[in-house]
């Protein structure tokens, strides 16, 4: 870095100085924009996350990070917690699979989603009869 540097200071003093100053402010400036623009933000959702998973109590409804819904029914040690996901059916997770807190909103549009998948495979299904009856024809 010391011999970049030594470099451009030579060859700005040959009548490109502020072409020289204007390259190492650059080089100077990028560091703070990663800094700004990459580990900040991702120090804070990380910092956010683990206030998250502190804040988990039995009772609260969760989705993991593998995606499954459910409701916390026991604490097992500090890092684990039993997770009921169907009527007495519980597994046991770690605190840092909880990915989120379920909001009443996302439990209604989770349902709504299930009601559409399910009349979408009935369309579907009518559709493969009715082929079926053009083919015989």
């Amino acid at each position: 870095m010391s011999t970049q540097l030594s470099s451009i200071l030579i060859a700005s003093s040959g009548g490109g100085g502020s072409a020289a100053i204007f390259q190492i402010g650059i080089l100077l400036l990028i560091p703070f924009a990663m800094y700004f623009f990459m580990i900040r933000p991702q120090r804070r959702r990380a910092r956010e996350q683990q206030d998250l998973q502190r804040s988990i109590e039995v009772g609260d409804e969760v989705v993991t990070t593998s995606g499954l819904y459910g409701k916390i029914t026991g604490e097992d040690g500090d890092v684990r917690f039993w997770l009921e996901i169907d009527d007495d059916v519980q597994i046991r997770i770690a605190r840092a699979a909880i990915q989120g807190k379920v909001q009443e909103d996302d439990a209604g549009d989770a349902d709504d989603a299930q009601n559409v998948d399910d009349d979408d495979a009935d369309e579907s299904d009518n559709i493969e009869d009715n082929d079926d009856v053009e083919q015989d024809d």
